[in-house]
This record gives C-alpha cells, sequence and structure tokens, in this order.
C-alpha cells in the first residue's frame, strides 16, 4: 500500500479545507482611476496646414531631392540606421508607398548616388 503524501510545508493547525474570507469593495468605497485624460494635456492643435516635423523620413526626403542627390553613407549619417535599413527605405517607403520615383546613378570610381525625379524625368 502506498503512503499519501503531505505537504511538509503546511501549518500544522491550519484547516486545508478553509479559504480566507473576501473583503468585498464597494464603488462608493473605490479611489477614482486617474485617466489619461486627467493626467496628460491636450496636443496643441497645429496651425492652418500641416506642419513639417523633423523626422528621419523628411531628413532622407530634403537629402534625396538635391540635384545631385545622396549616398548610402550620406542617408546612414543623417539617421543614424545601417545599410540595409537605408536600401529597405528607399525600395518600400520612397518607391512602394510615396509613389516616388527614385533614380541611381554611379559614375567611374565615385559611389551610387540616389536621388527622386519628377515623374517622367530621367537622366541626368
Amino acid at each position: 500500500m502506498a503512503k499519501s503524501r503531505t505537504s511538509k510545508t503546511a501549518l500544522p493547525n491550519a484547516n486545508p479545507s478553509s479559504k480566507p474570507t473576501p473583503t468585498r469593495v464597494t464603488r462608493s468605497q473605490r479611489t477614482p482611476v486617474s485617466t489619461r485624460a486627467n493626467i496628460m494635456p491636450a496636443p496643441p492643435v497645429p496651425s492652418s496646414g500641416r506642419s513639417q516635423r523633423a523626422t528621419k523620413q523628411n531628413a532622407c526626403l530634403r537629402l534625396l531631392a538635391r540635384p545631385d542627390g545622396a549616398t548610402i553613407e550620406d542617408l546612414q549619417s543623417a539617421t543614424g540606421w545601417q545599410s540595409h535599413s537605408v536600401r529597405g527605405f528607399l525600395a518600400g517607403a520612397v518607391k512602394k508607398k510615396l509613389g516616388l520615383t527614385l533614380v541611381s546613378s554611379k559614375a567611374e570610381g565615385d559611389l551610387r548616388r540616389y536621388r527622386v525625379v519628377e515623374a517622367g524625368v530621367r537622366g541626368r
């Protein structure tokens, strides 16, 4: 016959079937929960039109809009991104999401330069 295992950590006088009596808190006893609206002030309403925020995407687009464009290294130093992130931004955000025309050019012995051109304009 197998021995029954009992917990050695159980209190000797504790009744295993007794549960602690739950205390009940009514709505009037509860403290009001502070909401985000109570803590945070309302954001300022922008003035007429859309304002340009200083974002990494806007910094890249300004560099790409220059007549000579920008290299991967230029975009990396402006944003702090790694080279694969810059290339992903060029393919995903610039070409696909924004629908801009991205032209790359490489002179002999020079780094590849990328620039955004108006639709229908090609070459340098």
